[in-house]
């Protein structure tokens, strides 16, 4: 959405800089009055400051391959406007020899100043990204971060932490002390699997108190890890690998495979990052001793980590009221709300069309054989139907498309975004069709579920017409031949009738049915004559 960033009433620009062992991530967000963010821009720089393993000094290249990074992200924050900027550095930095003369070199050649953080605030920072990101529930999961240096471990659920941790365990860090064969020898994974053992005792005591049954896994580790079991077992994730789930089965079945592959094989697998190809066989062998010293039974990915934290802990300092959060502390309801109120959503009207939709769908449910899950769907693709206006009221509803798909909705997968998007997409003009080239890329299974929520929706907002919720009560009544929609009104129903009917196409095709539509004059408006 690069292109509302200018219109958008933004409070504040900032940027949030994870300096990694591996890689240097920056996020460009806007932050609004409310408290609530989107970004703007990201960028992403491989620096491998652990060129050798996690020595106690950075070597001028590591070094020199920092300060471009740094340089870098300078540049693209100034072009973009940025007032403030946070950088934290974690293992690598902080635990180098020469890492503060490091951040002194940054700070004089990029004008950036870093912090070093604690491996205890950096578990707790990834906590409170996963915690904003990934729909949680009162269900305690194990989250782990494994980074090139050290790997956070966090127990928690969506109210609470009970258990946070960082741990020496990178995958850069374990690779250069205990694998030097490839592939990596049994000899070498029975040595790893022994030291974690060893390191993680206290976390296998809270674990021997609480049990899990879901490992939430973020950063460049867990998500190469994710993208490629979502490549070879077709899971979807093109545009999104947040709330991707995979169960064990899954897991064990790739790493059965992928932990006999050389580094050419490794090579070949494109979903798996250049810099990480010598240092991932550590991470795969952590996973698989946590699901099998725990129990788990299913991993999610999430692509919220440290960066995202940082942001939600300068909101938290700099505003300490958030209203939507407030209101909205579920993720996936407050992500659709921050969204309607940038785009300045068409409140009344909105909220109406959703709570027709709503009735349509508990008096169609059964007909249609409906997924229980597409009801909270298309409730929110009722709410986002029409804010495509925010671009342009000529074809809005393309509009409304392109800003749902692009939005960064937060604790929901790439499915049930296409469902929401392609719903309020098809609210008005053509109906879905497989010629339409985002449409035609979807599953069957999705394409049908859309045509039925699109349905509902249609005439929903055909209903509504006027923009005035003349529309006082609906009353549904079905035979075998016939749905009649049996309305009550405020005024003159002719509006709303003719829209009804209009956008009643979809549903008369999907039912096989003659949709009918008769009006009763509310009595308020009687007693009013």
């Amino acid at each position: 959405m690069e292109n509302l960033s200018e219109t958008v009433n933004a409070n504040k620009r900032i940027a949030a800089i994870d300096l990694g062992t591996n890689s240097f991530h920056a996020v460009l967000v806007d932050i609004y009055p409310d408290g609530s963010f989107r970004t703007v821009d990201k960028l992403k720089e491989m620096v491998i400051l652990a060129e050798k393993g996690m020595e106690n000094k950075l070597s001028e290249e590591a070094m020199q391959r920092g300060l471009d990074a740094m340089k870098r992200i300078k540049f693209l924050c100034d072009s973009m406007h940025v007032e403030e900027i946070i950088a934290f550095a974690t293992s690598a930095i902080r635990e180098a020899t020469n890492g503060g003369d490091f951040i002194q070199r940054m700070k004089a050649e990029s004008g950036i100043k870093v912090r070093a953080i604690s491996g205890s605030k950096e578990a707790a920072l990834i906590g409170l990204a996963v915690q904003h990101s990934i729909a949680l529930s009162e269900e305690l999961v194990l989250m782990v971060d494994i980074g090139g240096g050290s790997v956070e471990f966090i127990l928690g659920n969506n109210e609470k932490f009970l258990y946070s941790q960082s741990l020496k365990l990178g995958v850069a860090r374990m690779a250069a002390k205990f694998v030097s064969n490839d592939p990596i020898s049994k000899e070498e994974i029975k040595a790893l699997k022994k030291h974690y053992k060893k390191e993680l005792g206290e976390l296998s005591e809270i674990l021997a108190k609480h049990k899990v049954r879901t490992i939430i896994g973020s950063s460049g580790t867990m998500e190469n890890i994710g993208a490629m079991i979502a490549n070879r077992n077709s899971h979807t994730a093109n545009m999104s690998l947040n709330e991707l789930v995979f169960d064990v089965s899954e897991f064990k079945k790739f790493y059965k495979d992928f932990i006999q592959l050389d580094r050419k094989e490794r090579e070949d697998i494109s979903e798996l990052d250049e810099k990480r190809i010598d240092i991932i066989n550590p991470g795969m062998v952590l996973v698989k001793y946590l699901i099998k010293e725990f129990n788990i039974e299913e991993i999610k990915i999430s692509e919220a980590a440290l960066r995202d934290g940082m942001i939600l802990d300068f909101i938290k300092k700099e505003r300490p009221k958030l209203d939507l959060v407030a209101n909205y502390p579920e993720p996936r309801k407050r992500s659709v709300h921050e969204l309607l109120r940038k785009c300045h959503w068409m409140e009344d009207h909105s909220r109406h069309v959703a709570a027709m939709s709503l009735q349509l769908f508990d008096a169609f449910q059964k007909d249609l054989k409906m997924e229980e899950g597409d009801r909270e769907l298309l409730e929110y693709a009722a709410l986002m139907h029409d804010i495509g206006y925010y671009i342009n009221y000529r074809k809005h509803h393309k509009h409304a498309l392109y800003i749902i798909r692009h939005a960064d909705l937060r604790g929901f997968t790439e499915d049930e975004i296409n469902i929401m998007a392609h719903t309020a997409r098809y609210h008005r003009r053509t109906v879905p069709k497989k010629r339409h080239y985002l449409y035609k890329q979807l599953s069957k299974k999705l394409r049908k579920r859309i045509e039925k929520l699109a349905a509902l929706l249609r005439l929903a907002d055909g209903l509504d017409r006027s923009h005035y919720q003349n529309v006082q009560e609906l009353e549904i009544i079905k035979s075998s031949e016939k749905i009649r929609l049996q309305i009550t009104t405020l005024g003159e129903p002719e509006l709303e009738v003719w829209g009804g009917l209009r956008k009643a196409d979809l549903l008369k095709d999907i039912t096989g049915k003659e949709i009918e539509i008769i009006t009763i004059e509310s009595q308020k408006n009687q007693n009013q004559a």
